[in-house]
């Protein structure tokens, strides 16, 4: 099987192509509704119902069965540690590039995870919440490098992550407006005891400098991947639909690439990428990939074609 790195047999992860994976969807596996599918579609992203059935149906039998085996795990540890420690959520971190579909791939585990018996309350959070806000940004000189690693409050967001993982009862997240490109003043979302926590974001998988990172609270991590020049490509076409369609809001912050002609705009865009986001991504994301549990590889088209899982 091919390795994630082209050394073959030494290689940590077991390859399945998207038909050997499909072969693992459970028989109980539940559709989404046209609907459903529309709201957890990412903007340019092309899920339909065969990704989901052949991709993300088995995936998330895949991590309901991981998240009964961490409680038994807990439940027998407490048993022979004579204690009652109340049960925790199990935490799956989602990473990736800009535009790769990592939001998307969180949004339709939310949907199939919550159809399983033993997970039905899932939360989603995302890091963008953890940004500094564009002023303290500024300050620091690094509204410029927003995404890269030195632009998160690493610290609140890994104490967030540690108290939903200690079982506090209420735990608040700041919530991001990509509206205003900026984090939302005095506004949060309350994650309250879930049996999943779901954190998707760029960088989760980066390891510390030195004690715990929140990439250490994981008890499972999932890295979306694609070529660089297929998410160059991916990026452009979304910079154009969002040109023509919320950066039209005269209260977005890039209203003022509402006017670009074409040319102008996919001109941007590509300064955009080459100048943060692709050094972010090479810089990274990227190395963070042979960190994660699972792999999901994208092909051109924007579809799953191979699924690389962990040897356990």
């Amino acid at each position: 099987m091919a390795s994630v790195n082209g050394n073959g047999a030494g290689t940590p992860f077991v390859e399945l192509s998207r038909n050997d994976w499909a072969a693992l969807a459970p028989e109980t596996a539940r559709d989404l509704s046209a609907a459903a599918l529309e709201r957890v579609r990412g903007l340019g992203d092309r899920l339909d119902t065969n990704e989901v059935l052949d991709v993300f149906q088995p995936l998330s039998r895949l991590l309901a069965l991981y998240a009964e085996g961490t409680r038994t795990l807990h439940t027998t540890t407490s048993t022979f540690l004579h204690t009652t420690a109340a049960r925790t959520p199990f935490v799956i971190g989602v990473a990736g590039s800009v535009a790769v579909g990592k939001s998307t791939v969180s949004r339709v585990l939310q949907e199939l995870l919550s159809g399983w018996p033993s997970t039905p309350n899932v939360a989603l959070v995302t890091t963008d919440g953890f940004l500094y806000p564009n002023e303290e940004l500024i300050r620091r000189n690094l509204l410029d490098r927003k995404g890269f690693p030195e632009s998160y409050d690493r610290k609140a967001l890994l104490r967030f992550v540690s108290e939903v993982k200690s079982g506090v009862p209420e735990v608040h997240a700041p919530i991001y407006s990509h509206l205003s490109y900026n984090v939302v003043p005095d506004e949060t979302v309350v994650v309250r005891q879930p049996d999943v926590l779901i954190v998707e974001g760029l960088n989760v998988l980066q390891p510390s400098a030195g004690g715990l990172a929140v990439s250490d609270l994981f008890d499972f991590s999932i890295y979306v991947d694609a070529r660089t020049k297929d998410i160059a490509h991916w990026y452009e076409e979304r910079f154009l639909q969002l040109q023509q369609g919320a950066f039209t809001n005269p209260d977005s912050y890039f209203h003022r690439y509402a006017a670009l002609d074409e040319h102008e705009a996919r001109a941007t865009a590509r300064d955009i990428w080459s100048r943060i986001n692709e050094p972010n991504l090479e810089q990274n994301i990227r190395p963070t990939r042979s960190r994660a549990t699972l792999i999901l590889r994208k092909a051109t088209d924007h579809s799953v074609d191979s699924v690389l899982l962990r040897k356990i």
